[in-house]
Order: C-alpha cells, then sequence, then structure tokens
C-alpha cells in the first residue's frame, strides 16, 4: 500500500474487515457510503474517490493484455522501484503516464522503440521539463522492466533529455513585494496565514498544505518533505507566531477551508496565485521560498544549515546561494577597495611617461 499522507482527503473513512483488511470509503454528510477499490494513492483509486464526492460509482477497468504497454505500467506500480519512489514523483509520473496510456496503452511492447520515445520527448519540447518527466517516467518503467526480464531492450537507452533554457526560474520576492502583500492581507485573514508560513518556514507547497499543529513540539515545526522524505526542522518565528495565533488555523493543518478541512497542495496554488494578483503582484509561492534561501544565506548561513532548513542534499541547490550571498559580501569589500581619498598621492604615472633629463652619465 502507498504511504498515506497526514491528513487523509476530505470524506475518505477507512475500517478494517474481520479478516484485517484495510477498506475505504467516501461518505458526504449523511450520504451513503461508497466503496473505494484500488491500491491507495494510485490513479485508479483517485478517480473512484473523485467520483465518489459527485455520488458517481467508477465503471469497472478492463484488465489489460499481456504484453502491453498499458499492462507493463501495472507490473511496475507494484514493484519495490516504484513504493520506493516519493509521493510527489509518483504523482509526477502518474500524470505523465494518464495521457500516455490514453493514446498508446494498448500498444505491444514490441512497437515501443527508441524512435517512438524520441517521438514522444519532441512532441513535448515545448515544455521542457514536461519532455524531461516524460524521459524519466519512461526510462524508470523500462530500466525496472529490462531487470525483471519482462523486455528483451530497454527503448530509452541514450535517448538524451531535452535541454534545460538558461533561466533565473522563478522570480525572487523583494523586501517591497512582501511590504505589499502584507499591506492588502492583514493578519487574521487566510491569505496572511498562507503567506507567512511560505515566507518564514521556506516549506513546499504540497508540505505547506500539509503542515499544521501535530508537526509542532519545542517552539519548531518537524516535518518529512513530501518531495525527497527528508526530515526538516524549522523554528517558529515570532512573526509567523503572531500570525498563527491570529489564525484562522485549522484542527490538522494551519491552511485550511473555512470548515477547517486541509487544502490539496493544487487548491493551495490556485488560493495563493488569487491572492498575490490581489495585492498586484505577479509572483509565486516558490519565489517567496528562494526569498526565504536568500535571506538566510545572506545571514551567514552555511551549506549544512540551509540544506537541514530546506530539505535539500549534495550541497548543489545550497551552494548556490551561499556562493550568491559570498559574492554579494566580497563585492562589497572590494567597492571599500576601489575607493580613493582625494588627498592621497596621485597614482605614479609608467616608467616610459617620466621625462628623461638631460644630464649626461
Amino acid at each position: 500500500m502507498a504511504d498515506m499522507p497526514r491528513p487523509r482527503p476530505q470524506y475518505l473513512q477507512s475500517e478494517r474487515t474481520r479478516h484485517g483488511k484495510q477498506v475505504w470509503y467516501v461518505r458526504v454528510g449523511a450520504g451513503p457510503r461508497i466503496r473505494i477499490k484500488g491500491e491507495y494513492g494510485s490513479p485508479e483509486f483517485t478517480e473512484a474517490y473523485h467520483a465518489a464526492l459527485v455520488g458517481e460509482r467508477p465503471t469497472p477497468k478492463e484488465p489489460a493484455t499481456r504484453g502491453t504497454l498499458e499492462w507493463l505500467w501495472l507490473l511496475y506500480r507494484q514493484s519495490s522501484a516504484w513504493t520506493d519512489l516519493s509521493m510527489a514523483t509518483r504523482r509526477q509520473r502518474e500524470n505523465i503516464m494518464k495521457h500516455v496510456l490514453a493514446s498508446a496503452g494498448q500498444q505491444p511492447l514490441s512497437r515501443i522503440t527508441r524512435a517512438t520515445i524520441v517521438a514522444g520527448r519532441d512532441r513535448r519540447s515545448k515544455t521542457p521539463s514536461q519532455a524531461k518527466n516524460f524521459i524519466s517516467t519512461m526510462r524508470g518503467m523500462f530500466g525496472w522492466a529490462l531487470d525483471a526480464n519482462l523486455v528483451s531492450v530497454d527503448p530509452t537507452a541514450g535517448v538524451k533529455r531535452p535541454k534545460r533554457k538558461r533561466s533565473e526560474g522563478f522570480p525572487v520576492w523583494t523586501d517591497d513585494d512582501i511590504a505589499k502583500f502584507q499591506k492588502r492581507w492583514k493578519r487574521g485573514t487566510r491569505e496572511r496565514v498562507m503567506f507567512d508560513l511560505f515566507l518564514y518556514t521556506g516549506l513546499r507547497r504540497g508540505d505547506a498544505a500539509l503542515v499544521g499543529k501535530q508537526h509542532v513540539k519545542d517552539g519548531a515545526i518537524s516535518i518529512d518533505t513530501e518531495k525527497t522524505g527528508m526530515r526538516v526542522t524549522i523554528p517558529i518565528d515570532p512573526e509567523l507566531q503572531k500570525t498563527l495565533e491570529a489564525g484562522p488555523t485549522g484542527p490538522l493543518a494551519f491552511i485550511a477551508t473555512p470548515d477547517g478541512q486541509p487544502l490539496a497542495k493544487e487548491y493551495l496554488g490556485n488560493l495563493f496565485r488569487e491572492a498575490c494578483r490581489a495585492a498586484g503582484i505577479r509572483k509565486s509561492a516558490h519565489g517567496l521560498r528562494k526569498a526565504a534561501a536568500t535571506n538566510a544565506a545572506n545571514r551567514g548561513a552555511t551549506v549544512a544549515e540551509l540544506e537541514a532548513i530546506f530539505g535539500w542534499a549534495g550541497g548543489q541547490m545550497a551552494s548556490l546561494y551561499t556562493r550568491s550571498a559570498n559574492r554579494e559580501a566580497l563585492s562589497k569589500g572590494a567597492a571599500a577597495k576601489l575607493a580613493r581619498n582625494e588627498t592621497e598621492n596621485p597614482i605614479p604615472a609608467p616608467a616610459d611617461a617620466i621625462p628623461r633629463t638631460s644630464k649626461k652619465v
């Protein structure tokens, strides 16, 4: 069974049968209980869950034909290679495969060649991140299948990922942006809770959607990050504490619906985008994460400290911020050395420019 997120989706209930099997139901208010089948967290489970929310019962799917792309995908999702991936990576790859299977799920594996993979990459070339994720998804599945002797050739072998365009990425929030948002959204609004949680913790959107009182101990937030599974521990800043006390917050998540229910990270992203637009700002939650990392680096945080706060590993991401902070400090020091007082002796002329005397030797 896939790892269960905390807290669980709204209206989803669980119980164990007399045989010890865990089963899932959706029940909205006093309505009927609708059984949800499939592996928890799988696309089938998610599809059935959303259908049940509107009172629909999902139509059963025919079993996949042996030797097809869909058949291989279903086997792959039962492997340890799949369950070892983070929940965020699984969701990302499921979204990729949902479209792939809709058009080519019944294709025999023998027809999936290197040319097929290259064509799939090139069709997504206008969105390099999608092309990259497509290659990663197919490579993970076929690499596992080759080891499991389910295919004789890995069609992704030698296929290059698209080159990333040189970009600064998500724009960082400036001090003026921050002041502008805070002026528009005062403490006591959900928009301010969202903003301050992003600003003072640097959490990614998926983690910010989950974090709540149950993650707080001794004045610090501790949570296993969704993307990497790494645990981060972040002391609660006094300004954030004031915002959380002003609310509104939910019983299980600080950022919640009006009736106290946690938000899906996609919905949280949409709400925050709307709040930014209302404040006249066209930037993102990830830009606030970058602002938090920049601020910490400028105040002297080391690579190890940044990794502990932001859930990075390997030193690469953290080094980007510390190098930038170090360059800024060095440039300020160098500028001071470039300055000179007018009373100082003038710069001496080169030797060739000094007039020669007519004195004979």
